[in-house]
């Protein structure tokens, strides 16, 4: 089978617009939770979230895409043409058919959904914009990925919730190894901070309505942890074949190693307390690599600041690593940028290459109260100066979907 490296990265999240801004951030802890001003959020029991800031489409794409693409796909495009930048991939050396596209969301175009709900309601059917389907339909940012950059490969899209994005990484990383392409631009993209969308997860109670201190308000881990907060923005990276990415000297940032994913097969959306799950699908990943346990010198949790999934998780982590996983550092990104929910695998897997790259470990910040039922290193407050070899990224999702990513620092 081919080997796969990771050559390209793009970004856009509450804490950086570009690779380099969101991995000085980390470094630092920076925090990217604030007031919402999306929309008036008045009435919402949550207020808070982790928005893009500054972001501007015109760099990317033409006018007229950046004025009439979701914020959805407007990222998605975004994120894969600094990941295209980044990998200094001359595409019309590439055969078409051997480039693809698979990436990731959760909710997909749901604010266009609500606009034009609303504009059927109180002006009539005959004002619900053409547009309504193709701006709505998840699968829309791979394939304006493709068409942006003629990728005529294997093309698709995983729903998985929050784990729709490392589902689409692993799938590129299976497509690839293969030899079905050469090229896949993967990763997610989310733009769900919308009234109906926070609506219906402060239904749930699923979100942190710590509202008089939204900067305190994702802490994963800690004893008084209330729920996520959720983020907008996209993470892409271009995964190619080792091969390929050697023959026109590439720069290399890791090899993906190995891919684990299972069900709970549990409850809709709360995973199983004993996390068993969450730690097949690392096992397998690590199975899949070939590693043995105390290889791992780093994990990116999935670690969302809820009250059960956090428990859960430190437990998967136990149950695998036994006594080795008090030697690991765990630490939870989504601390300083909040949930990404369908783009999250792909912004955290790029933060554990960035850990890779610049030898530190993203803390986890706001972490001020230890929970006994959630006693690992999860790298508290500050940053750390590391050396990473070996890294797992693990996404898990409604529906009791499990992920975890392997990746290993490239030498060659």
């Amino acid at each position: 089978m081919e080997r796969v490296v990771i050559t390209g990265i793009g970004v856009v999240n509450a804490i950086g617009n570009t690779k380099e801004e969101y991995w000085d951030a980390l470094a630092i802890g920076k925090n990217g939770i604030g007031p919402l001003t999306y929309f008036d959020a008045s009435e919402h029991r949550t207020q808070i979230a982790g928005e893009v800031k500054n972001f501007q489409a015109e760099q990317y794409m033409d006018r007229r895409a950046a004025s009439r693409l979701p914020l959805f796909i407007q990222y998605a495009l975004a994120a894969a043409v600094m990941a295209h930048e980044d990998a200094g991939l001359e595409l019309e050396k590439v055969d078409p058919y051997r480039a693809g596209v698979q990436m990731g969301s959760g909710i997909g175009g749901i604010g266009v959904l609500e606009d034009n709900a609303k504009t059927l309601a109180e002006k009539g059917v005959k004002r619900v914009s053409p547009f309504l389907v193709p701006y709505m339909i998840i699968n829309m940012a791979a394939g304006q990925i493709s068409i942006h950059f003629s990728l005529k490969g294997p093309n698709s899209t995983s729903v998985t919730a929050c784990a729709s994005a490392n589902h689409s990484i692993g799938d590129s990383f299976r497509i690839i190894q293969r030899g079905e392409a050469d090229v896949m631009f993967t990763g997610g993209t989310e733009s769900a901070i919308t009234p109906l969308a926070f609506a219906g997860f402060c239904s749930m109670r699923a979100m942190s309505a710590r509202n008089h201190e939204p900067e305190r308000a994702s802490r994963p881990f800690t004893k008084d942890r209330d729920g996520f907060v959720m983020g907008d923005g996209s993470g892409v990276l271009i995964l190619e074949s080792l091969s390929h990415a050697k023959k026109r000297g590439a720069h290399i940032y890791a090899e993906i190693i190995g891919y684990g994913m299972t069900s709970d097969a549990h409850d809709m959306v709360s995973p199983p307390e004993n996390g068993e799950g969450a730690t097949k699908a690392m096992e397998f990943a690590l199975r899949d690599a070939g590693l043995p346990l105390d290889d791992i010198d780093y994990i990116n949790a999935h670690g969302t600041s809820t009250p059960v999934g956090d428990v859960a998780e430190t437990n998967a982590i136990k149950t695998l690593f036994g006594e080795h996983a008090y030697k690991i550092p765990v630490s939870s990104t989504k601390s300083m940028i909040g949930h990404l929910l369908g783009a999250a695998g792909a912004v955290e897997l790029i933060a554990c290459l960035g850990a890779m790259e610049k030898g530190y470990l993203p803390p986890t910040i706001n972490y001020d109260m230890p929970d006994e039922d959630c006693d690992l290193d999860y790298v508290p407050n500050e940053s750390r100066d590391a050396k990473i070899e070996v890294a797992l990224s693990n996404a898990f999702g409604f529906g009791g979907h499990n992920t975890s990513i392997a990746i290993r620092k490239f030498s060659g």
